[in-house]
């Protein structure tokens, strides 16, 4: 059951991460699952480098950690899509 709850944090905080960097046009529902999913161990990377301690368990915290590495994660996407162009 906790594998389907981390499943649903990630589609969540995926989908709240395109639409921060209106990108929601460009992902589907299965995308947003994996940005959200690698948005969180980014997330988790950023917070254990400026020393905060990270969130664990199914909790808002450990929803806004997966937003923001999900965010970072498509700001760079989006970067590297620019500059090919």
């Amino acid at each position: 059951m906790d594998f389907l709850l981390w499943i649903i944090l990630g589609a969540v905080a995926g989908w709240i991460a395109t639409i921060i960097t209106r990108t929601d046009d460009q992902t589907g529902w299965f995308g947003n699952i994996v940005v959200g999913i690698v948005g969180a161990f980014i997330g988790g990377l950023v917070l254990r480098m400026f020393g905060t301690s990270q969130p664990s368990g199914f909790n808002l915290a450990s929803l806004l950690t997966a937003i923001l590495g999900a965010v970072i994660l498509l700001s760079l996407l989006k970067g590297f899509r620019r500059s090919r162009v």
